[in-house]
């Protein structure tokens, strides 16, 4: 697409050049008439220094000499005036353009006659004005020039035979100019016909190919892949805005841009494929901490070297998306799954209760309570699994943060039963708002807190929540905890699904957290401490 897009541009320079040559859209009436009024002028020249010439030889004195000097002088002063009001472009002058090219014919005539007739030669001019005229009216004219120009040949010999007697066998050579006059008109007929036509196609052409490049524009400048075209020395051609925006840079448009100058990793595997040292057309890089996908296609396919066109994809965003689509798809399977499994899970639980209730053996009470716990903890599992197809589900709202962490604050020491001085809190000094799913915060909260509160020591300030700024337009929201910290070989897989260091966690709060977090806009980290642990909760202020 690229490939015609340059050559698209470079059609549409030379149209925008043809149609400097002529504003009125007819480039070669123009330079007819251009021609003619030099011709004109040139003829007219070459008149008058004839003259000159046979005056000083002595031939001036001759029978006609002087109205032929007259005339030449006065074809003269009309070929200048033409040449003056020539640059003027009116209408006026197109039409008034038929009635010069009789006054050529009319003059030629004269000069023929004052010269002596068809014998002097001059009737061979004839036949070139008709050509040039013929172009100029795109033939339309052509054979009323012939017409004019044979009814004038035939009075003029028709008054040479009565002004010198001569017989009727010498109307010969007037009527086979004639007949040359009229076949010339018929030839430049055909010949102005013909180039009307390959002018209209052409301008087709070029109205289709300057569409053609505006629809390539439209398509390469809209296409989520980055697009580059070089040259055989790695020269840019042509590119869209998201190459611009893979390679973060902005490229020249106008000037020669030379790819190695912003991305040598893209030369130096672009030159590996000229090479044939990869033998795939394709490659992975790496260009500002971005992995990107480069795919290689020759404009030429029998020499590389000639040209060739880059697309760029941002593989890392591909590969999110793809995992994305698995997790949606293992999400939504897995809530099938647990659904089917809650009931007969319900009916487990409810015939435990009944053997609870008629059991008399002590040995049976302590088997019975083990089967009512992994009852208990198979449901939160299945509840877990459940909220995690629920985080495209999201309803943002306006939460007021420190007002919200307040309310968190007091209900989590109570359904936890957590003494207020083991849990410390510090709130923001001024109360800022952010957007975002109010029971998915508290989830994420929760699971932190709770999680910070199992592994610490469970004394005075054990357990710490901070609330502060970063920067003009991030807040952050920091749990930590007293305990022992994580591993620093486990802290790898901390948010991964199922994973968990506890004999009675599911290994889901952690990766629930997060995946909510990042449903709404947000990031969930873990941050080492000295003595403990943090994990870091970070979103945007709302703007108000």
């Amino acid at each position: 697409m690229s490939f015609f897009n340059l050559h698209g541009a470079h059609i549409k320079a030379l149209l925008s050049k043809q149609a400097m040559l002529d504003p009125n859209g007819l480039p070669l009436q123009a330079r007819a008439i251009r021609i003619i009024n030099v011709f004109r002028f040139v003829l007219s020249l070459v008149f008058v220094i004839f003259y000159l010439f046979l005056s000083q030889s002595g031939g001036a004195e001759r029978e006609g000499a002087k109205l032929y000097f007259s005339i030449a002088l006065a074809y003269s002063v009309f070929s200048v005036m033409m040449l003056i009001i020539n640059p003027f472009k009116t209408k006026a002058l197109t039409y008034f353009h038929p009635v010069q090219i009789v006054i050529d014919i009319i003059f030629i005539l004269l000069m023929m006659a004052a010269a002596g007739g068809v014998q002097s030669g001059l009737g061979l001019l004839l036949i070139i004005t008709i050509v040039t005229a013929s172009l100029v009216s795109d033939g339309r004219l052509s054979l009323f020039y012939a017409a004019v120009a044979t009814i004038g040949l035939l009075l003029e010999h028709s008054y040479q035979m009565t002004k010198s007697d001569l017989s009727a066998s010498t109307y010969t050579q007037p009527v086979m100019l004639s007949l040359s006059c009229f076949a010339t008109a018929w030839l430049a007929y055909s010949l102005a016909k013909r180039v009307l036509q390959s002018e209209a196609l052409a301008s087709a052409r070029g109205i289709d190919l300057e569409n053609l490049e505006q629809i390539n524009a439209l398509i390469t400048q809209e296409m989520h892949d980055g697009v580059i075209v070089v040259d055989q020395s790695a020269n840019i051609r042509y590119h869209n805005a998201q190459a611009d925006s893979l390679l973060g840079v902005t490229l020249q448009k106008s000037n020669l841009t030379f790819l190695n100058t912003h991305a040598p990793e893209i030369v130096d595997a672009f030159n590996d494929w000229i090479s044939h040292t990869i033998l795939v057309d394709y490659a992975i890089i790496m260009i500002n901490n971005r992995e990107l996908r480069l795919r290689f296609e020759s404009i030429y396919p029998l020499n590389r070297q000639l040209g060739t066109v880059i697309f760029m994809q941002d593989w890392s965003q591909m590969q999110s998306i793809a995992q994305q689509t698995k997790l949606a798809a293992l999400g939504r399977l897995t809530a099938n799954i647990a659904h089917e499994i809650r009931n007969p899970l319900s009916a487990i639980s409810h015939a435990n209760q009944l053997l609870q209730e008629d059991n008399t053996n002590s040995a049976n009470t302590r088997v019975l309570q083990i089967v009512a716990d992994n009852v208990v903890r198979i449901e939160g599992i299945i509840t877990d699994v459940l909220e995690l197809n629920r985080r495209d589900r999201i309803q943002q709202e306006t939460i007021l943060l420190s007002q919200m962490l307040t309310d968190f604050y007091h209900q989590f020491c109570t359904v936890e039963r957590i003494p207020t001085l083991h849990f410390e809190y510090t709130l923001l000094p001024n109360e800022e708002s952010i957007l975002f799913d109010h029971r998915h915060l508290t989830q994420i909260l929760w699971n932190l807190c709770k999680n910070g509160w199992e592994h610490s020591h469970k004394k005075a300030g054990s357990l710490n929540l901070t609330c502060r700024t970063i920067g003009d337009s991030t807040l952050m929201i920091e749990v930590r905890d007293d305990g022992y910290g994580v591993a620093e070989k486990d802290r790898n897989k901390l948010f991964e699904p199922f994973y968990t260091t506890k004999t009675t966690g599911n290994g889901l709060g952690l990766y629930i957290s997060r995946e909510l977090a990042e449903a709404n806009g947000a990031t969930l980290g873990y941050q080492a401490l000295d003595v403990g642990s943090a994990f870091i909760l970070q979103f945007k202020k709302q703007l108000t």
